[in-house]
C-alpha cells in the first residue's frame, strides 16, 4: 500500500487523489459490502459522471498522474511501482538500404495500441503494429552517414516488456465520409494465453532479446550496437489474459462498459457491471450477452467459431495480459492502521444499515400480514345484498387489494357532480360495498365524502336523459325544420334566424350536446388525482361559447337586430320552436321587430362617408393623374431640360394617397404631405443630392411644380422642400450645381447612416433566409426551374398592414384636416426604421427557408439552426453572402455582415444521408471537451 508520507490522524479523510486511491484499495481487500462505491475518488479526480468518456484515454491520463505524483515519494518501491508494472520500451529503428547504418529512438510505453481494421486474430494486430515500414520517394530518410536522402526501412523493435501487458485495441476510427467517429464492430480473436516471444526480435549482438523484467527495466542503451542481456529463461515472455473491457453498443459517442477480471489467487472470472458483481460459472471467462447489438438485421455478421483458450468478441476493447510465473501472487497486503480504521468505520456503519433494513423489511412483512388479514377478513363482506350499501372509488379499491403499497384515504372528490353528488356518467368507475365494510374503511382510512344510495344526483339523470332523448331525436328534427323550411312564412307569425347559423344548427346542436355530455368530465378530472385548472377549463368553455352560440351572427354589435337583411330569414313559429329545444338561451327576434336604431344611424353617415370619400378620390385623381398612374416621372439622374425647379414628397405618401384612391371606401383620405419625416429636428433635409439619385431615390418622390401647385390645393403642406438647378459662378460657368431647400443638415445625416448601420448589427428575432446551391446554382426545393413569385395580390394587397391601434406619426387622416404638429427626432427615427423595412423586404422564393435569427448569436449556432432546416451537417455547411465565405464560428452574425432580411448561400460537402442516431450528430456538432478541467490533466 502507498503509505508513504502520510501521517496517522485520528480524524484521517483523504484528501488527494492517491489517497482516495489508497483507500479504495483498502475498501476492496478488507470491506464487507458486495461492492465499493468510488464516488469520493470521482470527486477528487473532478470527473462529470452524467458525461461519456473513453477508458482508454481515461487509462492512459491516469497512469501518467499515477507516475507522476508517486514519484515524489520517498519509497523506492512506492515511487517505480507504476514503472515495475506496467512500463515497457521499444523503439523506432530507421536502416538505411544505402549504407546500412541503423539509428534509434527509444520510447517508453505503458500500452499498445493496436490496429483492428482488416484483422481477425489478436497476432495479427501485433505483428502489423511491429511490420516494417518502407521510406521511399518522397518520404525518403536523411542518412546522417551518407549526408543525403536515401532509401530506408523503419519499424518497431520490443526491446522490454512489462509484468502487466495492456493492449488497447483502436475499435473507434474518423470515418472522413461522414466526418465523424465511428465504431468498427469487427470481430477479433484472442487468446487466454500470449507467447510474447515471437515478437522479439533476436540478431545476435545487433539485435534486442529483453524479454520481460519483474524488477525495473535497466537503463536504455546508449550506444549503438550494444549488447543486452536477458536475466529470465525464455518461459517469461508468456502472459495470461487477467481482464477484458467491454464496450456495448453501437456508437463511438455512447454505449456501456463492462470489465471481466481474474482472480489472479482463485483463477475464477468476475463480471462487473456498475454494482452488479456476477461470479462466472467453472472458472472460464464467458462475455455472453455483451456481444449482442442492436443493429439491423442485414449488418450482423456470424460470429466465428473459437477454439478452447480463445474468445472472440467484437465489442472488446482493451485487453490485460499479466505475466505467467510459477507462484502465485500475494494479494494479502497488510493495511496501514489509520485506513484499516477507516474500513472499519465504514463497516460499521454498513452493519448499522443492514439491521436497519432487516428491521424495516420485518415492519414491512409484519405490515403485509396485517394486510393480507384485513384484506381476508373484510373481501367476503364487501358485497352488498340486500343490506344498505354505499359508493367507493373502484381505482382506491384495487390500491387498497395491492398490498405492496400503503392505503391512502378514500377521495371520491372526482366522481361528483356540480351539485356535489354522484354523477351517472361516473357509476362506471365506482364499486357498491356493503354498509358494513364502508364502516370499516372510512374509519381505518378516513376520507370522503360517503356516497349512500341517496347519493345519485336527480338532477344530473334528469338532464342526462334529455341530452340522449334530443340526440336520438336530432335526425328526425332535422328532417322536420328541413320541411318547415320550404313552407313561406305569412303575417308576423314568424322569426328572425341567422343564415349561417340555419346551414349548421345541427351541428351545433350536436356539438353543444357532446359538451353538455363532458361537462361532468372537465369539472371533475382524474379519479384520485390532480383536477383540472377551473380556471383553464372556464376560459376554453367560453371561448368555445363564443364559436358555437346559435342566431348570434344576426346580433349587431350593440346587441340588437343587425340591419343587414341579406344575413337572416324568416321562420315559421313551428320551426323556431324545434330550434328552441336545442338553443333555449338563442336570441330571440320577432318578425316585428325592429333594427338596430343606431345602426341605422351608423349606417346613413357611413353612406354618407363613402360617397364624400368617392367624390374626393375622383376629384383628386383627375387633379394628378400621372402622378396616380406613375407615369412621366422626373428623374434627379436625368434632370429633365424644360424646369429649373423640383418638388420633392415622401414616397410614403404618394404611396397612401394611391391605397385611397384606388379604395376611397376602404381609406381614409390623406390630408396632409408629411414632409416633415424627411426633415431632421432642426428643419434641414436629411439626404444629399447624390442619395437622392441612388439608395434614398425610394424614400423620395419627385414631383413637377405645375403638380406641385395642385398638391398645394388639395393637401395640406407642412414643409416645402425642393431642388433647384442653378449655372456655376463665375469659377467655373459651365458647371452645373443644383441647390436643396431646406439645406442638408450635415450632422443629423451622419447621426441617421450611424442609426441604420447600428439597427442593422443590433436586431433581435430578425428575418434571414438561407439558399442551398449545388454547382453554385440555386436549386428550388420542387425542381421548379424558375424563380418567380407569385403574381396574383395586386399591389395595394402586398402592403404591409398597419398593427391594430398603431397611428402613422407623419400623417393626419382625419376627416379635420388639421395640420400635423412636428415630429420629434425619436419619431423620425422609427419612421426611418419603417422605411428600411420596407426598402429591404425580401421576397421569399420558393425552396428558400426563413429562419429567426439575433445580430448577438454565433455563426456555429446558425449552422446548428441550419442543420436542423435542411439535414445537413455543420461541418459540411458552406456559407456565403454576398460572395463572402463565412467560416468564423466563434463570430456574431452582426460582426459578419448578416443582416435581416440577407440570403445567405448555402453550399454542402457530400451531405450525410442517414445518421446512426441523432445523439451522434449532437455530439458531432458539439466540441469534445474530454477530461479539460478534471484532476487528470493537474486542474
Amino acid at each position: 500500500m502507498m503509505g508513504d508520507g502520510i501521517q496517522e490522524e485520528k480524524d484521517y479523510e483523504p484528501q488527494t487523489i492517491c489517497e482516495h486511491l489508497q483507500y479504495l484499495f483498502a475498501l476492496l481487500q478488507n470491506s464487507n459490502r458486495r461492492y465499493i462505491d468510488p464516488s469520493g475518488f470521482v470527486k477528487a479526480l473532478g470527473l462529470d459522471t452524467g458525461q461519456q468518456q473513453d477508458a482508454q484515454e481515461f487509462s492512459k491520463l491516469f497512469m501518467s498522474l499515477l507516475e507522476d505524483t508517486l514519484s515524489k515519494q520517498k519509497n523506492p518501491d512506492v515511487r517505480n511501482i507504476v514503472q515495475q508494472q506496467f512500463c515497457g520500451e521499444y523503439a523506432y529503428v530507421t536502416v538505411c538500404n544505402q549504407c546500412g547504418r541503423e539509428s534509434k529512438l527509444l520510447s517508453k510505453f505503458y500500452e499498445l495500441e493496436l490496429n483492428i481494421q482488416g484483422h481477425k486474430q489478436l497476432t495479427d494486430c501485433i505483428s502489423e503494429f511491429l511490420k516494417e515500414e518502407k521510406l521511399e520517394g518522397d518520404n525518403r530518410y536523411f542518412c546522417e552517414n551518407c549526408q543525403s536522402k536515401q532509401n530506408a526501412t523503419r519499424k518497431i523493435r520490443l526491446l522490454s516488456l512489462p509484468c502487466t501487458l495492456n493492449l488497447q485495441l483502436m475499435r473507434f476510427v474518423f470515418d472522413r465520409q461522414t466526418g465523424h467517429k465511428k465504431k468498427l464492430n469487427t470481430y477479433i480473436g484472442f487468446s487466454e494465453i500470449l507467447d510474447m516471444e515471437p515478437y522479439v526480435e533476436h540478431k545476435g549482438t545487433r539485435g534486442l532479446s529483453s524479454p520481460p523484467r519483474i524488477e525495473p527495466a535497466p537503463a536504455p542503451p546508449a550506444l549503438e550496437g550494444e549488447v543486452l542481456t536477458t536475466g529470465l529463461p525464455g518461459g517469461s515472455y508468456v502472459y495470461e489474459l487477467s481482464a477484458v473491457l467491454i464496450h456495448r453498443g453501437v456508437s463511438a459517442y455512447s454505449g456501456h462498459y463492462i470489465a471481466h477480471v481474474k482472480d489472479p489467487q482463485s483463477g475464477e472470472w468476475y463480471k462487473f457491471n456498475d454494482e452488479d458483481i456476477e461470479k462466472m460459472e467453472g472458472k472460464k471467462l464467458q462475455l455472453g450477452i455483451e456481444e449482442d447489438l442492436a443493429e439491423p438485421s442485414k449488418s450482423q455478421t456470424r460470429k466465428p467459431k473459437c477454439g478452447k483458450g480463445t474468445h472472440c468478441s467484437r465489442n472488446a476493447y482493451m485487453l490485460v495480459y499479466r505475466l505467467q510465473t510459477q507462484e502465485k501472487p500475494n494479494t494479502t497486503i497488510q493495511v496501514p492502521a489509520f485506513l484499516q480504521e477507516l474500513v472499519d468505520r465504514d463497516n460499521s456503519k454498513f452493519e448499522e444499515w443492514c439491521i436497519e433494513m432487516a428491521e424495516m423489511r420485518k415492519q414491512s412483512v409484519d405490515k403485509g400480514k396485517a394486510k393480507h388479514e384485513e384484506v381476508k377478513e373484510l373481501y367476503q363482506r364487501l358485497p352488498a345484498g340486500a343490506e344498505p350499501y354505499e359508493f367507493v372509488s373502484l381505482e382506491w379499491l384495487q390500491k387498497w387489494l395491492d398490498e405492496s403499497t400503503p392505503t391512502k384515504p378514500i377521495d371520491n372528490h372526482a366522481c361528483l357532480c356540480s351539485h356535489d353528488k354522484l354523477h351517472p356518467d361516473k357509476i362506471s368507475i365506482m364499486k357498491r360495498i356493503s354498509e358494513y365494510a364502508a364502516d370499516i374503511f372510512y374509519s381505518r382510512y378516513g376520507g370522503g365524502p360517503r356516497l349512500t344510495v341517496k347519493a345519485l344526483c336527480k338532477e344530473c339523470v334528469v338532464e342526462r336523459c334529455r341530452v340522449l332523448r334530443l340526440k336520438n331525436q336530432l335526425n328526425e328534427d332535422y328532417k322536420t325544420v328541413n320541411n318547415l323550411l320550404k313552407a313561406t312564412v305569412k303575417g308576423n307569425d314568424g322569426f328572425w334566424v341567422g343564415k349561417s347559423s340555419l346551414r349548421s344548427w345541427r351541428q351545433l346542436a350536436l356539438e353543444q350536446l357532446d359538451e353538455q355530455d363532458g361537462d361532468a368530465d372537465q369539472s371533475s378530472g382524474k379519479m384520485n388525482g390532480n383536477t383540472l385548472n377551473k380556471d383553464e377549463s372556464k376560459e376554453e368553455r367560453k371561448e368555445e361559447e363564443e364559436e358555437l352560440n346559435f342566431n348570434e351572427d344576426i346580433l349587431c354589435p350593440h346587441g340588437e337586430l343587425c340591419i343587414s337583411e341579406n344575413e337572416r330569414r324568416l321562420v315559421s313559429k313551428e320551426a323556431w320552436s324545434k330550434l328552441q329545444q336545442y338553443f333555449p338561451k338563442a336570441p330571440e327576434f320577432p318578425s316585428y321587430k325592429e333594427c338596430c336604431s343606431q345602426c341605422k344611424i351608423l349606417e346613413r353617415e357611413g353612406e354618407e362617408n363613402e360617397a364624400l370619400h368617392k367624390m374626393i378620390a375622383n376629384e383628386q385623381k383627375t387633379s394628378l393623374p400621372n402622378l396616380f398612374q406613375d407615369k412621366n416621372r422626373p428623374c434627379l439622374s436625368n434632370w429633365p431640360e424644360d424646369t429649373d425647379v423640383l418638388y420633392i414628397v415622401s414616397q410614403f405618401f404618394v404611396e397612401e394617397w394611391r391605397k385611397f384612391v384606388r379604395k376611397p371606401t376602404r381609406c381614409s383620405p390623406v390630408s396632409s404631405v408629411g414632409n416633415s419625416a424627411l426633415l431632421c429636428p432642426h428643419g434641414g433635409l436629411m439626404f444629399t443630392f447624390a442619395s437622392m439619385t441612388k439608395e434614398d431615390s425610394k424614400l423620395i418622390a419627385l414631383i413637377w411644380p405645375s403638380e406641385w401647385q395642385m398638391i398645394q390645393k388639395l393637401f395640406v403642406v407642412d414643409h416645402v422642400i425642393k431642388i433647384m438647378r442653378t449655372e456655376g459662378g463665375d469659377a467655373n460657368p459651365s458647371e452645373t450645381q443644383y441647390i436643396s431647400e431646406p439645406k442638408l443638415c450635415p450632422e443629423c445625416r451622419e447621426g441617421l447612416l450611424c442609426q441604420q448601420q447600428r439597427d442593422l448589427r443590433e436586431y433581435t428575432q430578425a428575418t434571414i433566409y438561407v439558399h442551398k446551391v449545388v454547382d453554385n446554382k440555386k436549386v428550388m426545393k420542387d425542381s421548379a426551374p424558375e424563380l418567380n413569385v407569385s403574381s396574383s395580390e395586386t399591389e395595394e394587397d402586398k402592403e404591409e398592414a398597419k398593427p391594430d391601434g398603431e397611428k402613422d406619426p407623419d400623417f393626419n387622416q382625419s376627416n379635420g384636416g388639421t395640420k400635423r404638429q412636428k415630429i420629434s427626432h425619436q419619431n423620425y427615427i422609427a419612421y426611418q426604421k419603417q422605411v428600411i423595412r420596407r426598402s429591404m423586404r425580401h421576397r421569399k422564393v420558393r425552396g428558400e427557408k426563413a429562419l429567426l435569427v439575433s445580430a448577438n448569436q454565433t455563426l456555429k449556432e446558425l449552422k446548428i439552426q441550419i442543420m436542423h432546416a435542411f439535414s445537413v451537417a455543420p461541418f459540411d455547411q458552406n456559407l456565403s453572402i454576398d460572395g463572402k465565405i463565412l467560416s468564423d464560428d466563434c463570430a456574431t452574425l452582426g460582426t459578419l455582415g448578416v443582416i435581416p432580411e440577407s440570403v445567405i448561400l448555402l453550399k454542402a460537402d457530400e451531405p450525410i444521408a442517414d445518421y446512426a442516431a441523432m445523439d451522434d450528430v449532437m455530439q458531432v456538432c458539439m466540441p469534445e471537451e474530454g477530461f479539460k478541467g478534471t484532476g487528470l490533466l493537474g486542474h
